[in-house]
């Protein structure tokens, strides 16, 4: 199983206000991050697309970019790229640009967002929300497979017998779908054999079994073997040397944070009891020392019919950037040996 962390770089702002010198310093600690899980033994590492105050990842691309400058071996992803509000050539052209930067180790999670501010912000209607992602994944992956193209959509201006470069040093360029809990997201991924990023910020992990099942029926019933059927889970997670230090250091960041996001949703505001319920046994949340978090991790991949990758989503404010490095320290160190070992 692949290991590894993705980011949103969270920002650091007061009030209405971001404050560039600390953001200028979030940056750095990313990068520092990225650079450390490559020397770590970490397998992957993602950063994601929002266009918040919260985050630093609205042009992922360059922090991905910046990141494979300073690495070696340590695969660099999207997480995700809000494909709907982008155009597919320009997404293509980007990735592999990043593949030859980074010698063969991009890869692209596609999907359409948590969040809706791209929509807007591009221009696009989220009356079109399903439209605007079928079509553009479609071109995408045309564009994966045909360097000279005709396409013509309904979102788009035609392409007629273009050429699209660079080419990527992989071939094909990866590319999975990124999901929520949406079984049509699960059944597209299928038939379509792409790999499967499922996104479980809450609730219990098991209870994606069902929508895995779908995805693989789908792949199954479009002739794609089973082996091309991954499937990847992204956690919200963090480590520490025993559970309750890890429980502690990781509450009041993601507490403040989704007591936040939960006034535009209509969430009643974080408790501990909840944090406390979401981190255990069958909980959502990666949160706890290495040998608890390593079972658990083998435990939801026994649930979900077995996963070809998990990624720890560990941005969180209130804790130090040394706080972070211990935890992508113990990560390499202990988590992944136990789970493959």
């Amino acid at each position: 199983m692949e290991i590894g962390i993705d980011s949103f770089a969270a920002a650091h702002f007061t009030g209405t206000a971001n404050d560039p010198a600390k953001n200028i310093q979030a940056m750095a600690n990313l990068l520092e991050r990225v650079q450390f899980a490559d020397e770590a033994g970490l397998d992957v590492f993602g950063i994601g697309e929002h266009h918040r105050k919260e985050f630093l990842d609205s042009a992922p691309i360059t922090i991905l970019s910046a990141a494979a400058a300073m690495t070696k071996r340590i695969k660099l992803t999207s997480a995700v790229t809000v494909l709907s509000a982008a155009d597919p050539v320009r997404v293509f052209q980007n990735f592999a640009s990043l593949d030859i930067i980074s010698k063969g180790r991009a890869e692209i999670i596609a999907g359409r967002g948590s969040f809706i501010e791209a929509y807007p912000l591009f221009g696009f209607s989220l009356h079109n929300y399903d439209e605007l992602f079928a079509e553009k994944l479609d071109l995408l992956l045309q564009i994966r497979e045909n360097e000279v193209l005709t396409w013509k959509g309904r979102f788009r201006p035609a392409l007629d017998n273009v050429a699209i470069y660079p080419r990527p040093v992989q071939s094909p360029l990866p590319i999975w779908l990124g999901v929520g809990g949406t079984p049509q997201s699960f059944a597209r991924a299928g038939s379509l054999g792409l790999p499967l990023m499922v996104a479980v910020i809450g609730g219990e992990t098991r209870r994606f079994r069902p929508l895995i099942d779908l995805y693989r029926q789908a792949g199954k019933e479009a002739g794609f073997a089973p082996e091309q059927l991954k499937v990847g889970l992204h956690s919200l997670g963090y480590v520490a040397e025993t559970t309750q230090q890890a429980k502690d250091e990781f509450y009041p960041g993601y507490a403040e944070v989704f007591t936040r996001i939960g006034k535009e949703r209509g969430w009643p505001p974080v408790t501990r009891q909840q944090f406390e319920a979401q981190a255990g046994h069958f909980g959502a949340l990666l949160v706890g020392g290495p040998e608890e978090i390593a079972e658990r991790i083998l435990r939801h991949s026994e649930a979900l019919g077995g996963i070809s990758r998990l990624t720890f989503q560990m941005d969180n404010a209130a804790l130090p950037q040394s706080k972070l490095l211990k935890s992508i320290e113990l990560i390499g160190e202990k988590i992944i040996p136990l789970v493959n070992g």
